[in-house]
Formats: structure tokens, sequence, C-alpha cells
């Protein structure tokens, strides 16, 4: 299933399920209020909600049914818990070290690392980029993010996949100019990543991607295209550190619960700051970044000046 959050004609936020792509069910409304109107509620008991909205899906009960072309999506998951992102491909963390006059470090090869950024400034699809008043070298970064469904700490890697409620494209914006002066200091990254972070354009469930899963990821072509030129490619199989690998490390000593999401980490070539300008300058006010993964979709924002 693929699971939204829309506004509907009467301005109302609602969260539901996609019927036939063309179709979105408030879940809400289709269950007379037994399913929430939020997806966060829905996580909260995410195991017996979906079995619910899974024989929903298969009945030819048409109520609570909307048009996606009277609808405007939202981030899938507006208000997550947190937003742990990780740093889990090879390729772009030693390429952009590499362009940096820097070589890769042992200790990044022994434990999947991650930073918090900020849940509250989540981005949906077709929603505008403030770019930040001191930044001038504005980039964007493939990724992929999962869902955490359920409560659980010192997760196993092994276990992990039954705590993951499932996957979305992520777009962890970056002000690289403000990043690189603050982690001069050994902190962060902080004010180059809090200014936004876009998902989108749906969350689909584990089990869509099951007959996928290779190596420690999936076999999922991953593009990036900017003013409809495309810079990036990769594929989610080419993880390094599986997203069970990074649920065991963010749990340990610590709970994760329904509706926390954690960041794959940029697949390689899939931000300028690897790419390099030569192949294409920052982003700047007017461009439109559109990133496709298979079965996750296409995610698109367009970037704005901010108003001083």
């Amino acid at each position: 299933m693929k699971f939204v959050t829309f506004e509907k004609p009467d301005r109302s936020i609602r969260a539901g399920w996609l019927l036939n792509e063309a179709y979105a069910v408030d879940m809400s409304e289709a269950t007379d209020g037994r399913l929430p109107c939020n997806l966060i509620g829905f996580l909260d008991n995410s195991e017996e909600n979906l079995k619910i909205a899974a024989a929903l899906s298969l009945t030819n009960d048409h109520k609570g049914v909307y048009q996606l072309s009277d609808l405007h999506l939202k981030a899938p998951l507006p208000n997550p818990r947190s937003f742990r992102d990780f740093y889990a491909f090879e390729q772009h963390v030693k390429t952009a070290r590499e362009n940096r006059g820097l070589k890769m470090i042992p200790e990044w090869y022994e434990i999947p690392v991650f930073y918090f950024s900020n849940h509250l400034a989540i981005k949906g699809p077709g929603e505008e980029i403030i770019k930040p008043l001191d930044c001038e070298w504005l980039d964007y970064e493939l990724e992929v993010s999962c869902i955490i469904g359920k409560s659980g700490r010192n997760i196993s890697a092994a276990e992990a996949n039954d705590y993951i409620f499932g996957f979305c494209i992520l777009n962890d914006w970056s002000a690289r100019d403000l990043q690189r002066k603050e982690m001069k200091v050994g902190l962060g990254p902080a004010k180059g990543k809090d200014f936004s972070t876009s998902m989108g354009p749906w969350i689909i469930t584990k089990d869509e991607l099951e007959n996928l899963r290779t190596g420690k990821g999936f076999d999922l072509s991953m593009k990036a295209r900017v003013n409809g030129v495309q810079l990036s490619k990769g594929n989610l199989k080419e993880l390094y550190f599986s997203f069970g690998e990074m649920i065991e490390r963010a749990s340990a000593g610590v709970t994760l619960y329904p509706g926390e999401v954690i960041g794959s980490g940029t697949v390689g070539t899939g931000c300028i700051l690897e790419l390099g300008e030569k192949v294409h300058r920052w982003l700047k006010p007017g461009d439109k970044v559109e990133l496709e993964i298979e079965n996750l979709g296409i995610l698109e924002n367009t970037i704005i000046e901010e108003k001083r």
C-alpha cells in the first residue's frame, strides 16, 4: 500500500492510501473514525491499523474516496517524531571527501553514523524550498528514508525489519557553505541542514519492496534532475550499511518510536557537492529539482528566494 497525506477541497488535512494511482482514500472517513485522520496516529498502532486498511482496500466500498486531481498532496509524514540522517553510501562519502582533498577514515567502515536534523521543517511534493539568506552553495541530496512503525530499544539488525513500516523518497537539502564553516568547529551539521527536508510523494509499505531486496538494500534505481536535466543516477542496492544496521545503531541504548524517520544518506552521484561545480552550479531560486526512485515516485520542489 502507498500512504499519503493530503489537503482536501474544504482545506482539511487528512491521511490515507492511494487507490489505483488516481484516487486517495480518507482513512478516517472511510472507517467512520475507526482509523485516525493522520499518519502519526495510524503508526502508533500500525500493525492492527494496517490490517484494517488492507482489508478495506480489497473491498468495493468507495466511501471517503477522492480524485487525486482534486487534492493537494502534502509530505506523507508532515510531523515525524524525529529525523536521523545516516551516511550509508560509500561512493558518496568517498567522492565527496576526495573532492575536498580528504581520504576515507577507517572509522566510517566500523559504524553507521548519523546526525539529527529538524523534524519540524518537513516539506512535501510541490512545496517551495526557501534558500537561506546567507547561503550561496545550495544543494539537493538524493536519499531514501525508512519510517519506524513500532517501538523498540536495542534492536538487532536481524530483527530490524519488524520495526519498519515503509519507505519514502527524501531530499536532505543542504547549505554547503554554511555547513562547511560550522563543521570546522567540530560540531554539526546544523544550520547547513535545518532549514528544510522534503519527503514524498507517498510512503510505500515494506511488503511492496520485498521481492526487490538484494545485498544490503533494494534494487531500486535512483535519479535526480535539475530543470529537466538528469545529474544523478544510482541504486538503493549500493548501500554499504543496511537499514537494519542503521536501526541497530539508532536504537542502541535508546527507544525508537513509531513515526521516527531514518534517512539513508546520499546515493553515489546524488548531490552537487559530489559531482562538482563543473557538472552543475549550485542551486538558485527558480530551479526545479526532481528526485525519482522506482516504486517510490517522483518528489519535485522549486527553489525560491528568502524575503528580507
